[in-house]
């Protein structure tokens, strides 16, 4: 259950680490697996050594903190319900970073995913992830 003011990792390569809700879409009052959220990045991943070349930091760094951006959770603390009656929970909440038109900013994922994502329409996202439980 992803609220306003929830602190969440983000698992793709555009450059956030840690990002805040800011605004739930749609009219509800908590987002779960597969929801579209508003964030604004909190932290930034490390780029790693200062001598690796201006281009690869440059493409490593696609949002910035302080940024406000779309996502989708992938993960959450909360369990879940599924309907065969087995229940999923994970250790974290965390999301990936979408543009306006739901298509992902980074292009690697690092973690597992939630496979309700295929469900509600981010094949997407399930094709770029590892594993999805």
């Amino acid at each position: 259950m992803i609220q306003l003011k929830t602190m969440l990792n983000c698992i793709d390569n555009s450059g956030a680490a840690i990002v805040e809700c800011v605004k739930v879409l749609g009219q509800k009052r908590h987002a779960r697996i597969g929801d579209r959220i508003v964030v604004v990045v909190q932290r930034q991943r490390n780029l790693g050594s200062a001598d690796a070349g201006h281009n690869a930091s440059q493409q490593a760094q696609k949002v910035r903190k302080g940024d406000i951006r779309h996502a989708v959770i992938v993960r959450t603390k909360k369990s879940l319900q599924r309907k065969d009656g087995s229940t999923v929970r994970f250790d974290d909440n965390a999301c990936v970073l979408v543009n306006k038109a739901g298509e992902p900013i980074g292009t690697r994922m690092n973690g597992v995913v939630g496979r309700e994502l295929g469900e509600k329409k981010w094949s997407k996202i399930l094709s770029l992830a590892p594993m999805h439980v």
